[in-house]
């Protein structure tokens, strides 16, 4: 299935990362964590397509995507910023893996934290976020993304984690093997991942070490 939504607006949300609201098609429906293929309505783009995750939830009356903007490459991402309200895009059928089941911990890296957004604003929504935990790492301060909602929402359990910016207010060094050492106090529990390839396997493999279940490890496969 394949719907045309024109753009609603467009708002930044930091350095290189903007918000964009869709129109809604009628019974349209996605659970929090999921994602579609999305493509820009205009000739030589519309078979390019993307996924890209829901940051609104279900019952709003817009589509929304937080999306990062690559300025290095002539790609949808790079062409995505150069849009305004008004311009369509094309979405199709809902899919992801990344679904919520207990709480636990939501392990994130970069533009990786999008498919936590829905997924943390139902549950906040819903006051159920209290057993929930946010490591989330970025290059430097400024590249955190929705950084005062998630501190409005999640209050000291969102931890962020800076790699790049010695001297950041926040935790500088990496999400690894000592970090969840230190952070972790039940390893029995959910864990939700999602991030550039190398550091989701990574993690994987280091969580299993330190004696989480494969079963309770969420990440888009």
């Amino acid at each position: 299935m394949e719907s045309i939504v024109r753009i609603l607006n467009i708002t930044p949300v930091t350095h290189d990362v903007r918000r964009y609201r869709l129109e809604k098609p009628e019974g349209y429906h996605f659970n929090p964590g999921q994602a579609t293929e999305v493509s820009i309505n205009k000739s030589n783009w519309k078979e390019e397509k993307r996924p890209f995750t829901f940051t609104s939830l279900n019952e709003d009356p817009y589509l929304e995507f937080t999306i990062k903007s690559y300025r290095d490459h002539s790609g949808v991402t790079n062409e995505l910023g150069n849009l305004h309200p008004g311009d369509e895009l094309i979405i199709r059928d809902v899919w992801g893996a990344i679904e919520y089941k207990k709480p636990g911990y939501f392990i994130a890296g970069g533009a990786g934290v999008t498919p936590f957004i829905a997924i943390l604003r139902q549950l906040h929504k819903e006051n159920k976020l209290a057993d929930n935990k946010l490591f989330f790492s970025n290059k430097t301060s400024n590249d955190i993304i929705l950084k005062d909602e998630f501190k409005t929402m999640l209050g000291e359990h969102a931890k962020f984690v800076i790699t790049d910016e010695p001297g950041s207010p926040y935790y500088n060094g990496y999400i690894n093997e000592e970090f969840l050492q230190a952070q972790v106090t039940d390893f029995s529990r959910n864990f939700y991942l999602c991030g550039p390839p190398k550091m989701v396997e990574a993690l994987t493999d280091t969580l299993k070490k330190l004696g989480a279940s494969p079963e309770s490890v969420v990440f888009e496969k």
